[in-house]
């Protein structure tokens, strides 16, 4: 597996090896232990989420706050997201910034994000699936977010943006510098 660091602390692309030959493919996803003495922390991963969505639908920037943060493991099991990050944590070198990456189920990357980060992606498929580990369990009060198209943010979704399909919860998330860092 290849692990490399991205422009944001904390933050690694995953390349699992895929071995083909005339029977199909293997892949192995994931191998804590690699990946822990890679990153040089200790992760435990306790929920598993997946979400098939079709073109057009940005799902984003959520997060939850406080006791409840999580990291997650993101791959995408079938089509292709633009999977974008932005750093929240305020002691952070790397606060504000974002990192954004295209994942597929063509080019198998998989993307780390620690706690303290606002996460969201957008879907470049129809019915694009895509599934990620948390190490925290969803507590529906700890969720925060900031608004996908937030104008200080500047992130390019790979959507034009009259195609771009959000929840309604997401259309009334605030701004990041509205956002409230603060634990809830």
């Amino acid at each position: 597996m290849l692990i490399k660091k991205t422009s944001l602390e904390g933050c690694y692309l995953l390349q699992p090896k895929k071995i083909e030959d005339h029977r199909g493919a293997f892949i192995l996803n994931f191998n804590k232990k690699e990946f822990e003495e890679a990153i040089k922390q200790k992760v435990d991963f306790v929920l598993e989420n997946e979400s098939i969505s079709n073109y057009g639908v940005v799902r984003g920037l959520h997060m939850q706050k406080g006791q409840f943060s999580q990291a997650k493991l993101v791959r995408v099991v079938h089509g292709a997201i633009l999977d974008v990050v932005v750093d929240a944590r305020i002691d952070s070198p790397t606060f504000g910034e974002t990192f954004s990456q295209i994942l597929s189920a063509e080019n198998n990357y998989q993307l780390f994000i620690p706690r303290g980060f606002l996460h969201g992606f957008s879907v470049l498929q129809d019915k694009t699936k895509v599934n990620y580990k948390c190490d925290n369990y969803y507590f529906p009060a700890a969720e925060d977010g900031v608004v996908f198209n937030d104008s200080d943010l500047k992130i390019d979704w790979k959507i034009v943006e009259n195609d771009v399909i959000l929840s309604e919860k997401d259309k009334k998330l605030p701004s990041f510098k509205d956002f409230n860092f603060q634990i809830k």
